[in-house]
């Protein structure tokens, strides 16, 4: 099994480039959502350990959103319940998926977690600092507060670019990243 790590910045398009490889994705942000909408036991503890914030059930992302603005601790602990069922729901998916030729990881937190295996290839998603700030400005629950927050738990982007074995420009027009991945599997299915 190929395993395909996407990394980049905040924004860059790591979902949408993940999508057109056509393989089976893991999106790490996605799994965290369904955590919110389903998890009882996700929810029991995130209440116990934020009180103030997390006080029903489905636990709405903007409550997690406003208990990280408000106190600088609280994303560690947000981490500490929900990183753990992330990496179980990932090892699910490796184990339901190690007949594919090729899964794409999309983990934002790939390289930081140690998630990555030493034969890994990583792409780093390389996208206009502009576009990406005025795609972040459109999301609904932004917040450069927490933005920044989210951006210290990463590594440097350069170190990103540098770990990476591809990079994909996203100039986010449609054709040209369907091009560029067309591209890559090529090369990666060569070298496999």
């Amino acid at each position: 099994m190929i395993r395909i790590g996407i990394v980049g910045d905040i924004g860059s398009g790591k979902s949408y480039i993940a999508k057109q490889f056509g393989r089976p994705v893991f999106d790490a942000d996605a799994e965290v959502a369904k955590l919110y909408k389903k998890s009882k036991k996700c929810y029991k503890k995130l209440k116990k350990k934020l009180p103030d914030h997390i006080n029903s059930f489905p636990v709405k992302k903007n409550r997690i959103l406003e208990s990280i603005a408000s106190n600088n601790n609280n994303l560690k602990k947000i981490i500490k319940i929900i990183h753990p069922e992330i990496i179980k729901k990932l090892n699910f998916f490796l184990k339901k998926n190690k007949n594919k030729k090729i899964v794409v990881l999309d983990i934002p937190l790939l390289i930081e977690n140690n998630l990555n295996k030493k034969n890994d290839i990583i792409i780093f998603i390389d996208a206009p600092k502009k576009e990406i700030n005025k795609r972040l400005k459109k999301r609904a629950n932004y917040n450069q507060k927490i933005m920044q927050k989210f951006k210290k738990l990463q590594l440097n982007i350069k170190f990103k670019k540098k770990k990476a074995n591809f990079i994909i420009k996203n100039n986010f027009k449609i054709n040209s990243a369907k091009k560029n991945v067309k591209k890559l599997i090529k090369k990666i299915l060569l070298n496999a």
